[in-house]
């Protein structure tokens, strides 16, 4: 069985890095290597360069990140690889993955998660006051952590009930006009750029989370008045979003 291997840093963010790992596992023409479509595309990119095919799986609605069952499902006989990323401070289920390369006999990579990280006083304080602002959200579908799982909250990341993108996007200009700094996380997910679109692939729960997901402020460094006001702007207007499309 092929060993497993690291490929990118925290958050797959140097692509440069990627880049170097990968061609040190000297992908040949035709190698196949699964991996999330949703925030995938940096990585996409690193695979494609280093000779590689990127294959795109599924994502797990909760987490956002690559579905252990849906890599199996993509897996074919040119596949050498699945990486998994961790996405937005959540990580992914690697204990699932490993089982799944190990039976496969396929090599396991994931994004670079330090553990110092986890344990910085930083992160301590993300995690606060994520639980704070999750506690007061109304309007919105807060972020769910698996159980056992150390959530670094990088980006918190809801999502936004209704009518998928057209809501989302009237939701995220609405709280930008009160002031508060939002952003679309995942604009367009990697299967549907022009340099990986492939025809018949078919990711329901990607699409559905580059639909609905907005990126709410957070800081380890936020008063608890200031998440108040987060959570009141998206509470005022989160009535709005269950009203019936015309």
């Amino acid at each position: 069985m092929r060993s497993r291997h690291r490929l990118f840093t925290s958050g797959s963010e140097d692509a440069g890095m990627a880049m170097t790992q990968l061609a040190t596992l000297d992908l040949r023409p035709g190698d196949e290597v699964v991996l999330p479509s949703f925030g995938g595309e940096e990585a996409a990119d690193a695979v494609a360069a280093a000779g590689g095919v990127p294959v795109f799986a599924d994502i797990d609605p909760v987490s956002f990140c690559l579905s252990p069952a849906a890599a199996e499902a993509a897996l074919t006989s040119r596949t050498v690889g699945v990486l998994a990323l961790h996405v937005f401070g959540h990580p992914a289920d690697m204990v699932s993955l490993e089982e799944l390369c190990q039976r496969r006999g396929v090599r396991l990579a994931e994004s670079e998660r330090p553990l110092s990280a986890v344990l910085s006083p930083d992160v301590v304080l993300r995690r606060r006051s994520a639980e704070y602002l999750a506690s007061r959200l109304r309007g919105v579908l807060p972020p769910v952590v698996r159980p056992g799982v150390d959530h670094t909250f990088e980006r918190f990341v809801v999502r936004v009930p209704g009518n998928g993108r057209p809501d989302r996007d009237a939701f995220r200009n609405a709280l930008r006009a009160r002031g508060v700094d939002c952003f679309v996380p995942v604009g367009t997910p990697a299967h549907r750029l022009p340099a990986h679109r492939a025809a018949g692939v078919r990711l329901p729960e990607t699409d559905r989370a580059a639909a609905e997901c907005l990126a709410l402020p957070l800081q380890a460094a936020m008063s608890r008045r200031e998440l108040n006001r987060v959570a009141a702007a998206c509470n005022r207007l989160g009535g709005l979003l269950y009203e019936p499309a015309c």
